[in-house]
């Protein structure tokens, strides 16, 4: 299959690796780059079959400027929820491709590791069972995939894990010992959950590959860049001056921003989230994990 990679990203770069064992792949991004198969966006727009590894905070715009739907089969790779408008990214794409010709990737999968070919298990996530089936084949090997039809499910628990990654970084950048790693992560894990049930998510996509096996995944390895953001907001950098270090997206500090606008509008309780928030925004970590303990 002729498939298109829009994105050259780690993780763009790694699924164009991983899809390119049983296809034919190309791959582009907003600045050229010199590696194999690198063409222009015009190109890869004549391509049916699309991975769009954009950041979620930037897709929107792009979407704006960049695309004209021409029956393309689109596969979304980013994790993320719009910090300015709270917006899924099913919402951001529905005002440009069909419900039925869309799906959004899910489960742990970090890129260096999808790199060295390492296995691992992932979702492809459609109200079109027929595509994330179609999308599950593209897939190589040693990437065992599942398909799921809880859209929204996914879209949350690939979202949110990324704040609590976050908070499971702070904690470790405290040396704050696995006891309070492992409590951090299970009531991550029931936060996120609750939050999914706001919006009529499905339990297993919380307790599968999507919730558990993604945040898991993120919440303890330094590989995790919101881990990353997690041990500097612990020396005490600003997130300004974290994102700058790393030189990558971190996708849980938009996030932690949009669940908050979301959390106030809605009174939903979460007590991680908007602690992760309140520290971004210059809260004393300390004190964050004070009041957590309390609350």
């Amino acid at each position: 299959m002729l498939i298109g990679v829009i994105g050259a990203g780690k993780w763009g770069t790694a699924l164009a690796y991983a899809l390119s064992e049983k296809n034919e792949v190309y791959i582009t991004s907003r600045t050229p780059r010199d590696m194999k198969n690198f063409v222009s966006l015009e190109e890869i727009l004549k391509i049916e079959y699309l991975v769009i590894a954009i950041p979620a905070q930037e897709v929107s715009k792009w979407l704006e400027h960049n695309y004209n739907f021409k029956n393309h089969k689109i596969m979304v790779a980013a994790k993320g929820i719009e910090a300015s408008t709270g917006r899924f990214l099913n919402e951001i794409y529905s005002k440009y491709v069909p419900e039925s010709n869309i799906c959004f990737l899910s489960g742990p999968s970090f890129a260096t590791e999808v790199m060295k070919s390492l296995p691992t298990a992932v979702v492809v996530n459609s109200k079109n069972e027929e595509l994330s089936a179609k999308f599950a084949s593209f897939f190589p090997s040693f990437m065992k995939t599942y398909t799921s039809t809880d859209v929204i499910g996914a879209e949350i628990a690939g979202a949110y894990k990324n704040v609590i990654a976050i908070a499971a970084g702070i904690c470790d950048g405290f040396d704050l010992g696995k006891n309070a790693a492992a409590s951090l992560i299970a009531r991550g894990l029931v936060e996120m959950q609750r939050f999914g049930h706001c919006y009529g998510a499905k339990d297993e996509s919380f307790i599968g590959l999507s919730g558990a096996g993604d945040l898991f995944l993120t919440a303890s390895s330094t590989m995790s860049r919101n881990f990353r953001v997690g041990h500097g907001l612990a020396a005490g950098k600003s997130k300004e001056q974290i994102v700058q270090e790393l030189g990558e997206v971190a996708e849980g500090i938009g996030t932690a921003y949009a669940l908050h606008v979301i959390a106030e509008e809605k009174k939903i309780y979460l007590p991680i989230a908007t602690e992760v928030y309140k520290i971004l925004e210059g809260k004393d970590p300390k004190e964050s994990l004070k009041d957590l303990l309390t609350q």
